[in-house]
């Protein structure tokens, strides 16, 4: 029997490289999106084409009833849920100073209370079969701290945290929890950095290099799979060496 994974923010850049790779490997595939529809909707098509099992489906992540709409519509089309990918986001450069309330709330409602819902409304399930995955997309800089980007950093802090006190409280029903701490990936979230301030970025990490989205995947799916069972609580640096 297959299994089933959700990945939320299936559209984007690190998202849509995970959602493939679950797929060819034989997984359901629920593909979340938000404010990307077409380009999820176009995912899945592809996905579909190839004889891939995936269920493309509407949900903001940090609203409860939507998200409880999607794990509902999920566990009713494929029984239940193996893994769930906290992998949507938001970013934002400014000024601490210049960090208006709704530029904090909004971070926070997307990058860390998404995270919370998902995992709390996904959780008697994986409970009560006494398995499951969670993995959440983190960021490097939630372990660094980023110069004008603090309440972008203080957010990803925040969900390691979450996935450290979490993975010890769901450990005896046989649940792993982790987080992956990304770096500088070429995704579209990128694309508001001008080719010089990027060539900056890239001389300060010591592989010389941007990550790739299907690097970014593959842990994931690592982390996802029964390879990764005596494995919790952590947070695995994919930075390419900044965060040395």
């Amino acid at each position: 029997m297959s299994k089933t994974v959700i990945i939320t923010g299936a559209s984007g850049g690190i998202g849509s490289a995970t959602s493939i790779l679950f797929a060819e490997k034989g997984w359901n595939v629920v593909m979340n999106y938000y404010r990307s529809g077409e380009a999820a909707k176009l995912l899945a098509s592809s996905l579909a084409s190839r004889g891939y099992s995936v269920f493309p489906i509407y949900a903001d992540v940090s609203d409860r009833s939507h998200v409880e709409r999607m794990i509902y519509e999920a566990e009713r089309r494929y029984g239940k849920i193996d893994a769930l990918v906290n992998n949507a986001g938001i970013s934002q450069q400014k000024l601490f100073t210049d960090i208006t309330d709704s530029d904090f709330q909004k971070m926070f409602d997307v990058n860390l209370k998404g995270p919370f819902l998902c995992s709390q409304c996904v959780l008697p399930g994986m409970i009560h079969q006494k398995s499951g995955k969670i993995v959440n997309v983190s960021s490097v800089w939630g372990v660094t701290g980023g110069s004008c980007e603090v309440h972008y950093s203080a957010s990803k802090a925040g969900l390691i945290g979450m996935t450290k006190a979490l993975a010890k409280e769901v450990a005896p029903s046989g649940i792993q929890v982790n987080c992956i701490a990304p770096g500088i990936i070429e995704t579209p979230m990128n694309n508001n950095l001008t080719p010089d301030e990027l060539s900056a970025f890239v001389d300060e990490i010591p592989l010389g290099r941007m990550g790739e989205a299907s690097e970014v995947a593959e842990l994931i799916y690592f982390l996802c799979s029964e390879s990764s069972d005596y494995i919790t609580g952590q947070v695995i640096s994919q930075d390419g060496g900044i965060a040395i």
